[in-house]
């Protein structure tokens, strides 16, 4: 089977590597070889262009058999090489390799291992992942790495493809679950062959798919994935799998594929804890128009707390951030105040119900302790305000599971430090203090 212009130069730098080593003279090597480069591959034939008749007869008569060594060594099967001119290339005739098959998919080389920020929630998969783009088809398989949406899978799935392109001569096919539908359905309609589809596929040595729970219903469908997913395994090829779910609870598969699925390793994402999206957000910054140093750490922390159940969540934020302090209101520090300008739409149309439920617990705690609302969220000390308002700021933490910094905002303004020490102090006074607990207990009856 011919070979893409990618693969072709990919090996034949391979080649050279090899052959290097083993001229000992360097100006032989950058006279004959040095600009030279593999024109085709195909049935075990390959032809290589080279500057000169005097290079082509050189290399032919003294250096064949030590560069068709290297190149066996390379491609793990014994190959014939010709040296032609540059000039005469365009005489020769070569079947240029297939491509009517999944013409759509992309693989993103800037998504790789070393852009991908690790912590608790995703390191297992992480590992896992570099194991399987070191070692495919060796232990494991398949890899099959599930989790919610926007947090890693897909970067994790083209790191492997990127690693695998970029240090071995193995060959990988990233594809969508909707790539591999559409393909499937040219064979329906009559447009291609499901052999030759099938066997396009199987000659990858790792086939990755990304969001299968996206294929369950469609019957026929599956069943061509699972000719060949079985034909991968036989082979010794490895399959990587994506989804929102472990394959025991994934919806309108056949159990066999289910049982195929996670006979290999199966590892989960979680959210990110705070300290991992911190570490996005500067990763992302740094990549970015503008200065981490320009963002006081609190921001940071408040779009971690706020943003973290998604990644694309956070792109969003931080985004909005970039656009507001770019093009709308230029500031040389991005304070908590600023954020809150530019992420106040964004927080507005996600949070419209988790704000109507603070203004409720606000009334509903002042009401109790014949107060205002405003009295609350004021800043008087006075001793009659204080509980109420500490009384609140627990609520708010703990009902509606908001960060410290959103409820400093519904306070004036205040730090997250200081709502955090008020909730944590209501919290041990509640074990102890009856009269608390009786407040609290018939507050929240109120709020239902």
């Amino acid at each position: 089977m011919p070979v893409t212009v990618t693969e072709l130069g990919h090996i034949w730098s391979k080649v050279l590597s090899n052959v290097k080593e083993k001229i000992p003279d360097n100006k032989i090597f950058d006279a004959f070889l040095g600009d030279s480069f593999l024109y085709s591959y195909n049935n075990d034939e390959m032809i290589v262009g080279v500057n000169s008749n005097l290079a082509s007869k050189i290399l032919s008569d003294q250096y064949s058999d030590l560069i068709e060594g290297s190149a066996r060594e390379i491609v793990n099967r014994k190959v014939k090489i010709s040296f032609k001119v540059v000039e005469k290339l365009k005489d020769i005739k070569v079947e240029q390799p297939k491509t009517e098959f999944f013409k759509n998919s992309i693989v993103n080389t800037s998504l790789t291992f070393d852009n991908f920020i690790v912590g608790k929630c995703n390191i297992e998969a992480q590992q896992a992942a570099i194991y399987i783009a070191s070692n495919p088809g060796k232990n494991f398989n398949p890899l099959f790495i599930y989790s919610n949406s926007g947090l890693g899978k897909t970067h994790l799935l083209h790191a492997i493809v990127n690693h695998i392109h970029n240090n071995s001569d193995k060959r990988a096919l990233y594809l969508t679950s909707d790539d591999f539908t559409s393909e499937f359905i040219k064979f329906v309609t009559g447009e291609s062959s499901s052999d030759k589809l099938k066997e396009y596929i199987c000659s990858f040595d790792v086939v990755l798919i990304d969001d299968i729970q996206f294929i369950g219903g469609k019957s026929q469908t599956e069943y061509f994935l699972f000719t060949i997913f079985n034909a991968m395994l036989m082979h010794g090829k490895q399959v990587v799998i994506t989804s929102d779910k472990h394959p025991s609870e994934l919806k309108n598969f056949d159990e066999r594929i289910k049982s195929r699925f996670g006979q290999g390793l199966t590892i989960s994402i979680s959210s990110p804890d705070v300290e991992t999206c911190v570490k996005i957000l500067k990763s992302k910054i740094n990549a970015g128009p503008l200065n981490v140093d320009s963002i006081k750490p609190e921001v940071l922390e408040f779009i971690a707390e706020k943003f973290s159940k998604n990644i694309r969540n956070i792109d969003e934020a931080l985004n909005k951030i970039v656009w507001y302090t770019t093009m709308y209101k230029p500031v040389k520090y991005i304070d908590m105040d600023i954020a809150m300008e530019a992420l106040q739409s964004l927080i507005d149309v996600k949070n419209t119900k988790s704000q109507l439920n603070q203004q409720k617990i606000l009334s509903v705690v002042a009401d109790y302790y014949n107060l205002t609302p405003s009295q609350l969220t004021s800043s008087s000390r006075t001793g009659n305000i204080i509980v109420p308002r500490h009384i609140s700021m627990y609520l708010m933490r703990y009902m509606l599971d908001i960060p410290f910094k959103q409820i400093g905002l519904v306070f004036g303004g205040k730090d997250h430090s200081t709502v955090m020490h008020a909730v944590t102090k209501v919290e041990k006074e509640l074990k102890t203090d009856v009269t608390l607990q009786t407040a609290v207990n018939e507050i929240k009856k109120l709020l239902k």
